[in-house]
C-alpha cells in the first residue's frame, strides 16, 4: 500500500525497504510518513520480533531530497518546524520501537541516512559503503539527526564529520562504532544479516523489548541509587514475568524455549 517503501512479514522478521532507488532513497514527506507509519505497525505486531532496515538501488539513502528541501526553505519558519520534526518523530520511532533493528546497508549514506543507521540498534554494511554528514557543506545543520549519531559515534568523531562534511569509509565507519561489521558483497550482507537475525530470534520477545529500554534509561546517567533502585526494579519486574518462567525452565530442562521455532 506504500508508495516509497516495501514492507514484509516473514517467519518473525519484520522487512522494510526503502524504495526510491531513481532519488538514492533520499527523505522528502511522504517517505517519512511512511516509515512512521511501517515502524508503528511492526512495534504493534506481535507476529514481528525483529525488525530489518534495507533499500534498493545504489544507495542505502541520500539524505534529505534536495527537491524537497528547496521547496522547504521557500515555505515559513512554522511549516519547516513541521517538517523537521516530522523527521525527528521518525527517527525517535526507529530507535524506540521495542523490537531489534538492524540497517542492511549497502552503497552510500548521506546526511539523514546516517541518522537513520544511528537509530537502529545494529548495521552491517558492506566494504564499498560510504557515509557522509554533509549538512554544513548544503549550509545546514544535522540537527535532527544529531542526538541519534552522536549516542552512537560519541562527540568527538561527530564533531569531525558533522564540521568537515568529509566522505568516509566502511572501515571508518565500523572504527567510529558507525557499523558493528563489514563483508564484502550484498550476497556476504544477505548472510551476515541472517546470522543476526538468527541470533536474535532465540531469545525472549518481552526480555528483548525490556532489554532496549534498559538501555535507555542506563546510558549516560550517573551510578546512583536512584540508578540501582532503577536497575534492580527492571530485574525483578521481569524475573518475575512469564517468560523468564519459562525460559529458565526450558535452561534447567535442558529444552528449547517456547518462544524458539
Amino acid at each position: 500500500m506504500y508508495q516509497n517503501i516495501v514492507t514484509e512479514i516473514d517467519s518473525g522478521i519484520g522487512i522494510i525497504t526503502l524504495n526510491r532507488a531513481d532519488r538514492h532513497n533520499a527523505f522528502d514527506a511522504e517517505l517519512i510518513s511512511e516509515l512512521t507509519q511501517a515502524f508503528a505497525g511492526m512495534a504493534g505486531d506481535d507476529s514481528v520480533r525483529v525488525v530489518v532496515l534495507s533499500s534498493t538501488g545504489k544507495s542505502f539513502c541520500a539524505g534529505a531530497d534536495l527537491g524537497w528541501m528547496r521547496k522547504a526553505a521557500s515555505l515559513g519558519r512554522e511549516e519547516n518546524q513541521r517538517d523537521a520534526r516530522a523527521l525527528a518523530d521518525m527517527l525517535q520511532r526507529v530507535a524506540t520501537i521495542p523490537k531489534p533493528t538492524i540497517a542492511r546497508v549497502q552503497g552510500s549514506a548521506h546526511g539523514g541516512g546516517v541518522g537513520l543507521i544511528a537509530a537502529c540498534d545494529i548495521a552491517v554494511a558492506t566494504f564499498d559503503a560510504r557515509f557522509s554528514l554533509s549538512e554544513v557543506r548544503l549550509g545546514l545543520i544535522p540537527a535532527t539527526i544529531a542526538p541519534h549519531v552522536i549516542a552512537t559515534i560519541g562527540e568527538r568523531y561527530a564533531r569531525r564529520y558533522m564540521l568537515t562534511a568529509e566522505r568516509f569509509s566502511a572501515a571508518e565507519a565500523y572504527r567510529i562504532g558507525l557499523i558493528h561489521e563489514m563483508v564484502a558483497d550484498e550476497a556476504a550482507l544477505d548472510e551476515a544479516v541472517g546470522q543476526l537475525v538468527e541470533a536474535i530470534l532465540q531469545n525472549g520477545p518481552n526480555a528483548l523489548a525490556e532489554c532496549k529500554d534498559l538501555i535507555r534509561a542506563v546510558s549516560y546517567r550517573a551510578l546512583d541509587d536512584g540508578l540501582l533502585h532503577n536497575t534492580a526494579w527492571r530485574i525483578a519486574k521481569v524475573r518475575t514475568g512469564a517468560e523468564a518462567q519459562e525460559g529458565l525452565a526450558a535452561f534447567l530442562e535442558k529444552r528449547k524455549p517456547d518462544w524458539v521455532r
